[in-house]
C-alpha cells in the first residue's frame, strides 16, 4: 500500500482529471475507482467525486500496490505493426498504460499482450514487465517494442544503452519553435519541488539528448519531429517545456488548462529503428498519425486558411 499527498495550485478540475495528471500511471477511470471506494481524501475528509479543485487544497491518495505474484490475462484489442518469434511491435493507442502499477492493476499494454503471446515473452523484466524492452507514458501513443524472449530482450537492450535503436516521435508543441532544427543537450533528474515531475537540473541528473526539427509552422503552434538520442523518463515533455515550447495539451509540464480540445499531450512515437536480434538487419518501423493529431493539425490548417 502506498500513500500520496497531493498540494492544488489550480481551481476547477475535475478531480478525477486532477488525479490522473499527477500520478503517474493513474487512469481517470482508475482515479474515479479510487474517489468511489473512499481512497482519496480532501483536507483530511473523504473527498466526493463530482469535487471541483481549489488551489490550495491537499487531497491524499491510498493505493494498493499491484499484486507481482500473478499478472492476469486479458483479451484488450492490440494494433500489432511487427511480430516474429523474437519480438512484438505495437502501436498503442493513447490512455493505455504499459504495465500494472499503484491504482491500475490491470487493463494495461502488459495483460494485453500476456494474452496475445501466453508465455511467450521475455522474463527479464518481471512478472510486473514481462517483454518490455523500453516504455512511452500513459498518454503518449505510438509503437512500443516487446521481446518474446531473453536473448531478444538483452540484445534490443544494450541497443538502447549503445544509442542505436531510433526512437522518432512527432508532437504539436504550443509557440514559435524559434530555429528549424536543433539539439537539446540538457540533463534530466527528479524535479526538486515534485517527485512525480522531472526536470532539467544538475542535481542528480542523468544525460539527455533530444533532437528536434520543424515539419510545420502555425498561428501560435509547431508541429516538430523529435528524435531521442537518450531516452529519460519525460524527456521530450521535459526538454520540449524547457526551451519554451511546451507540447499541445500536457496539463503537467506546460498549460494548466485544455487548449484546442486537448487534455494530454499531443505526443506520438511514429517510427523505430533497430538492429534485429536474430537476422541482424535493419529494422524501420513507422505508424500513421493517430486521429487525435491528425484532428489537431486540420484545426491548425483552417485557421490558417480563413
Amino acid at each position: 500500500m502506498s500513500e500520496i499527498t497531493l498540494v492544488c495550485v489550480n481551481d476547477g478540475y475535475r478531480l478525477d482529471v486532477f488525479l490522473a495528471t499527477n500520478i503517474s500511471g493513474l487512469t481517470r477511470n482508475a482515479a474515479q475507482k479510487l474517489l468511489e471506494n473512499g481512497s482519496v481524501t480532501l483536507n483530511g475528509l473523504p473527498a466526493k467525486k463530482n469535487h471541483k479543485t481549489v488551489t490550495g487544497d491537499v487531497y491524499t491518495v491510498v493505493q494498493n500496490e499491484p499484486d507481482d505474484s500473478v499478472v492476469t490475462k486479458q483479451n484488450i484489442p492490440l494494433d500489432i505493426v511487427y511480430e516474429d518469434e523474437d519480438l512484438i511491435v505495437v502501436n498503442k493507442p493513447r490512455g493505455l498504460v504499459i504495465h500494472p502499477a499503484p491504482g491500475h492493476p490491470d487493463g494495461t499494454l502488459v495483460n494485453a499482450l500476456l494474452h496475445h503471446c501466453s508465455d511467450s515473452l521475455s522474463g527479464i523484466g518481471g512478472v510486473i514487465r514481462p517483454g518490455i524492452v523500453h516504455r512511452i507514458d500513459k498518454d503518449t501513443s505510438g509503437l512500443v517494442i516487446a521481446a518474446k524472449n531473453d536473448r531478444s530482450h538483452l540484445s534490443l537492450a544494450s541497443q538502447l544503452s549503445a544509442r542505436t535503436l531510433t526512437r522518432e516521435y512527432e508532437a504539436i508543441v504550443r509557440g514559435n519553435v524559434k530555429t528549424d532544427n536543433g539539439i537539446i543537450n540538457a540533463p534530466i533528474g527528479r524535479h526538486p519541488g515534485d517527485r512525480k515531475k522531472q526536470a532539467v537540473t544538475d542535481k542528480n541528473s542523468r544525460s539527455a539528448i533530444t533532437h528536434y526539427e520543424v515539419i510545420g509552422r502555425y498561428k501560435g503552434y509547431t508541429h516538430v519531429r523529435c528524435r531521442l538520442e537518450t531516452g529519460r523518463t519525460h524527456q521530450i515533455r521535459v526538454h520540449m517545456a524547457y526551451i519554451g515550447n511546451p507540447i499541445l495539451g500536457d496539463m503537467v509540464y506546460g498549460r494548466k488548462k485544455t487548449d484546442l480540445g486537448m487534455q494530454s499531450q499531443c505526443l506520438h512515437a511514429k517510427m523505430l529503428c533497430f538492429i534485429h536480434p536474430t537476422t541482424g538487419e535493419d529494422v524501420t518501423l513507422s505508424t500513421d498519425l493517430p486521429d487525435y493529431f491528425v484532428e489537431v493539425l486540420n484545426k491548425l490548417k483552417s485557421e490558417i486558411e480563413r
